[in-house]
């Protein structure tokens, strides 16, 4: 669970002005509503795929949202490539111009550099208008005149990144591909140089959508629907969307499938088959649903701190009754706080998949790199390791407990479960790789060499060198 990803958005997007004589708006709706996106990120903190995915959005045309999508995301993967370029062609420092100017400029740049199908006068002139539309009028022919200046010596963003391998300068690959610096220096530290140009490459492209089939028939459903599947590269219950609107399609609504990366799937199969399950940090409840579904009599408390997310986790996972087999109806919600869990009774599963700096979901999250620091690598291990313990004495003899991030740093992970070890020594870690040679040979691991999957004794992907998200996951048993 990314501790970056905890608000939903709730935000109404700027209502288009029509300023042409022919009554068209002068913004395009897919400029418009990237634009305010962006800037909300900026400003509050709030999170792209939520705003993109948000009830208020969903009115917006299929084209206009995949074209907002590519500008938001695009945007924030390459934001200091693409500040350098505004800042070369800026006579102001870009701490100095208003966030509204900067989102404008941003937009714009990428644009230029980056989708040849649209011309540079439109991308140019619409976020002339953006900036007059969001009440910075003076400032429209500074916009203008550094937009000219960026589209006069304009180069494609390099999508892939060998050349930053020569040399020994980790530095200058993280500039290259768009990363902060110390975070690059860390993965090639951890991992080797050539795994961390893998995992850059894949935090700038398109992730695959996958999705989890909650019943046999959920294909069948979504291929009538004009979505196009391709086998998932994990578990045999998961695809990959190929072609058309997921979210957009029946099915969805009515529960048929889940919308939840590979490597997410995988650590909810770890949890394995329970009669009484406690998963302590719920939301958004794709693992929840998950284990439901693997264990449909199984009795299951979902714990979520906040409780306006625990009424959401209450609507997202009320049983389905148009999706037969699925495994929602013996779910309680608890709006609790993790660190002190309230439960007098053991369990014979637990799933602690903890909040954490989301470094491995950054194709999906770009906004996190830019706000992430070292420092806060810190605090997280507290709150992680405060959770941890508290779920430790939740687990009932015999019973296991299944620790997961979707974390790229050893902070949040290995001396994580080491602190928590040292502290109570009733549990012992049990190796991944045994149960993931169990999930191959009961059909569900389909992925062809289940030890690239895991570093040591844990769960470990890495987004490039694996086809999906960086999770870690350690499974603990009770003595």
């Amino acid at each position: 669970m990314n501790v970056f990803s905890t608000r939903l958005a709730s935000g109404i997007l700027s209502t288009v002005k029509t300023k042409s004589r022919e009554s068209r708006p002068a913004v395009s709706p897919a400029r418009s509503a990237a634009f305010d996106i962006l800037f909300r990120v900026e400003r509050d903190s709030s999170y792209a795929s939520e705003l993109l995915h948000s009830r208020t959005y969903d009115r917006v045309a299929q084209a206009d949202h995949a074209l907002a999508m590519e500008l938001v995301l695009g945007v924030l993967r390459w934001r200091s490539l693409l500040d350098s370029d505004i800042a070369h062609s800026s006579a102001q420092p870009l701490e100095k111009l208003d966030l509204e100017v900067l989102t404008a400029l941003r937009l714009a740049v990428y644009q230029l550099r980056q989708l040849s199908r649209i011309p540079a006068r439109a991308a140019i002139h619409e976020s002339v208008e953006l900036v007059k539309r969001a009440r910075k009028r003076s400032a429209a022919p500074f916009v203008n005149a550094v937009l000219r200046k960026v589209a006069a010596g304009v180069e494609p963003i390099p999508r892939s990144f060998e050349s930053s391998m020569d040399g020994s300068s980790v530095r200058t690959l993280g500039a290259s591909s768009a990363h902060p610096p110390w975070l690059v220096e860390r993965w090639a530290e951890a991992y080797g140089l050539e795994v961390a140009l893998k995992i850059c490459q894949y935090n700038q492209s398109i992730p695959a959508t996958a999705i989890r089939l909650r019943r046999l028939d959920s294909e069948v459903k979504l291929r009538m629907e004009g979505i196009e599947l391709a086998p998932g590269a994990l578990l045999s219950s998961a695809r990959l969307v190929h072609l058309g609107e997921i979210r957009r399609t029946a099915a969805f609504r009515s529960g048929f499938y889940a919308i939840q990366d590979e490597a997410s799937q995988l650590v909810a199969a770890l949890v394995g088959h329970a009669a009484y399950a406690l998963d302590c940090c719920a939301a958004p409840g794709g693992k929840t649903a998950a284990i439901a579904d693997r264990n449909p009599e199984a009795n299951i408390v979902a714990v979520e701190l906040h409780p306006h997310r625990a009424a959401l986790l209450q609507r997202l996972l009320r049983p389905q009754p148009s999706a037969q087999g699925a495994g929602t109806g013996k779910i309680q919600i608890v709006a609790a706080d993790a660190r002190d869990l309230p439960f007098a009774a053991k369990f014979d599963r637990v799933l602690a998949d903890v909040p954490c700096s989301g470094t491995g979901t950054l194709s999906r999250n770009p906004e996190i790199k830019w706000r992430l620091a070292y420092a806060d690598l810190a605090d997280l291990q507290q709150r992680q390791l405060s959770i941890l313990r508290s779920a430790m004495n939740q687990v009932a003899a015999g019973g296991r407990l299944i620790y997961s991030t979707c974390s790229l740093e050893k902070e949040e992970n290995e001396n994580v479960i080491d602190q928590a070890l040292a502290q109570d020594p009733s549990f012992r870690v049990v190796d991944c790789r045994l149960e993931l040679r169990k999930l191959q040979r009961e059909g569900e691991l389909i992925w062809p060499d289940p030890s690239t999957l895991t570093r040591g004794c844990y769960l470990r992907t890495l987004p490039g060198a694996n086809a999906c998200d960086g999770f870690f996951a350690a499974i603990l048993e009770k003595l």
